[in-house]
Formats: structure tokens, sequence, C-alpha cells
């Protein structure tokens, strides 16, 4: 039997690649169902100032065929616990480069008061999307 019930996460996925499937694999190794936020093509020129090179619903599209998720919805913003109050999930997966950052530390005194876990899974190191794009450039 799996640790969490209903498990979620996010992330732009742009230029979907191995990183981000370790992301998914290891949060669906954790739980029973898996809801997958994807960043809209708004969310991210308003916070990362640039438009993703793939759009929202081909992006949606390709997490949605991956084995290990269940559930994809669009993330419109950044708030996670406004996603909790939505979604009511167990776990929240997210990777160990975000640990101890001041919007995940709040973020997990947030869920500890109303019992959900923030998981941090190991981020793969050498390759981003952004690294992926320098490449592209050779």
């Amino acid at each position: 039997m799996k640790k969490y019930k209903l498990g979620y996460t996010t992330g732009v996925f742009d230029l979907f690649h191995v990183g981000h499937l370790n992301i998914l694999r290891k949060a669906k190794e954790q739980c029973e169902t898996l809801i997958v936020g994807v960043s809209t093509d708004e969310l991210v020129e308003a916070y990362k100032n640039k438009t993703p090179v793939i759009p929202h619903d081909e992006r949606a599209e390709i997490v949605r065929e991956i084995k290990y998720v269940d559930i994809v919805v669009p993330q419109t913003d950044r708030n996670k616990f406004g996603a909790w109050e939505v979604l009511k999930f167990d776990a929240m997966f997210v990777g160990d480069d975000w640990k101890g950052s001041p919007l995940f530390s709040e973020l997990e005194n947030r869920f500890n008061e109303v019992g959900v876990d923030l998981v941090y899974l190991p981020y793969t190191r050498g390759v981003s999307s952004t690294m992926v794009k320098e490449k592209m450039k050779v």
C-alpha cells in the first residue's frame, strides 16, 4: 500500500526531459493517485518573464500521457495552499532544490497545520529546460 492516497505536484514541463520524468515517477511511487498542475502560459510569463516554447495545451497533453500521472489540472497561480483547498491532496511533491526557500518554508508550516506533507524529492542534477534551450542554440 502506498503512503499517500492523493498526491500533487506542479511544473511548467516545457521541453519535457528526464528530470521531469524522475519527479513524476518518484511522486507516483508514494501515492495512489497523482495530480499534476501544469503551469499556464500566462502564469509562466508572469513569474518567469518568458513564454514557454511549447504551449500549455500541448504541455498538458504530454504530461497527461505519462504513465505515472493520473490527473492533469491547469496551474493558474502559485498558490499551492489554494490548490490544496480545492483538491484536498495528502502530500505535495517538489524538487529538493526548493527546500529552504521562503515560498516553501511558509507553505510547509501551513500544510503542517492541516495535516498535509510537503515531500522533497531529489532534483535531477545536470538537466533543466534552460540547459536544453542552451544546447539547442549550438
